[in-house]
């Protein structure tokens, strides 16, 4: 159960926002968080505190009041803790405990994170990188980062993007060997593969219309993403690689791109946090500088 101070500030983000959901994204939680807080409220209080309809919410008269009341209440809260360790300064300081997947680390993450600790160095960024599951619960992880499916009822999690699943191979193996015109022709041309480090076994490459393929003979395989887009580029063999990592070679015609009409619906890029208690602000801060980093990726 939420305590009373952090009801009331998610309250009071509601009573300035049109819907559940924007202030469930100004707040960087669940639209039900916002649902439960605010039903949680009236209970309370024994009056109707928003009407409310499938699109909008409205605050009520007594919201209003209520509202006025409660932003006074929260003020003195803040001025209160302000006066009582004006220079304490350590609100910023402190380690910020990271998981994200290799690939998407490298590339991405990283100079976000060199970006944000430049700004402020007295920031301890503690990063986990792996493409097993990470159970950031128990692993006492602040922050967590996931291409794919987030349905985990235990974490306040915040769609960023979309992620693009290409296959690509060097312009050398095209004119090699050709370009393939449907998913059927990889059976017959050189191809890599990615390791599931969970299971040993190769991943299999997804394509639209829920189909799947599963190379059964590779040139190369490694359960690191990294060095096959390396052997890819080399000229080892066709792969199926996230856009963040192809997306330079591409650009600078190291890659090309086949196979196109068949391409999977994007993934999403998920940043996540555990619900457990009041946020440190300098969590807040980095979860915030990634939500802004990545969401406009």
């Amino acid at each position: 159960m939420l305590n009373r101070l952090e009801m009331l500030r998610i309250f009071c983000t509601a009573a300035e926002s049109r819907s559940f959901k924007e202030a469930a994204n100004r707040l960087g939680i669940s639209p039900q968080a916002v649902t439960r807080a605010v039903k949680e409220l009236e209970r309370l209080q024994g009056e109707l505190l928003f009407h409310r309809n499938t699109r909008h919410i409205q605050v009520t008269l007594v919201g209003e009041k209520f509202a006025v009341i409660a932003k006074e209440r929260l003020r003195a809260v803040d001025e209160l803790f302000q006066t009582s360790a004006p220079d304490s300064g350590n609100e910023l300081q402190g380690r910020v405990r990271i998981a994200a997947p290799v690939g998407f680390g490298h590339k991405c993450l990283m100079p976000a994170l060199m970006e944000l600790s430049t700004v402020h160095p007295q920031l301890d960024i503690d990063l986990t990188l792996s493409d097993e599951r990470v159970d950031v619960v128990d692993e006492k992880i602040d922050i967590g980062i996931r291409i794919g499916f987030m349905r985990d009822s235990r974490f306040i999690a915040r769609q960023l993007a979309k992620i693009n699943l290409y296959v690509v191979a060097s312009p050398d193996l095209i004119d090699r060997v050709g370009r393939p015109a449907s998913i059927e022709d990889l059976n017959h041309l050189p191809v890599t593969g990615l390791v599931d480090r969970n299971t040993g076994k190769l991943w299999p490459w997804v394509f639209s219309m829920d189909r799947q393929w599963m190379p059964s003979i590779t040139r190369f395989r490694s359960a690191d993403a990294e060095a096959e887009l390396m052997g890819v580029h080399n000229g080892l063999g066709f792969a199926q690689i996230p856009d963040f990592l192809a997306q330079d070679l591409l650009r600078q015609e190291k890659l090309v791109r086949v196979l196109e009409e068949a391409e999977p619906v994007p993934w999403d890029l998920y940043i996540y946090r555990p619900q457990r208690g009041p946020v440190p602000q300098r969590v807040r801060l980095v979860f915030d500088h990634l939500v802004t980093r990545f969401s406009v990726r």
